[in-house]
């Protein structure tokens, strides 16, 4: 698994628009081989967080150089974001507990 971690700020004033490229783009994503999910974050302070899953680097290579992708990459660094920082990484351990405590004494566990 590859997964990208990308955070952004955007201009004041920019955001409907942005939001319409941003929607292309992740549907863009949805159609290169090997995606797995894509999920946005924003925090209070104005930072915007996507973590983008691959199943294997070819599929991430692979995104990042579409051509549509690269396009709107350059687009948005001239005119939607005043700072962004990108992360790729694989990953190395994988932890999942649907189980939890929290879950049980809300009914959502079968085993409940």
């Amino acid at each position: 698994m590859i997964v990208t971690v990308f955070r952004s700020r955007l201009r004041e004033g920019v955001r409907e628009e942005y939001v319409a490229l941003a929607n292309r783009i992740n549907e863009l994503a949805r159609t290169i081989p090997g995606y797995v999910s894509h999920k946005d974050f924003y925090a209070n302070d104005g930072e915007r967080v996507a973590v983008v899953e691959f199943a294997h680097e070819e599929g991430q290579r692979a995104w990042q150089t579409n051509p549509e992708h690269r396009t709107a990459q350059k687009q948005a660094c001239e005119k939607y974001y005043t700072e962004y920082h990108i992360q790729v990484c694989r990953l190395e351990r994988d932890s999942k507990n649907s189980s939890c405590p929290e879950k049980r004494r809300h009914g959502l566990d079968p085993r409940s």
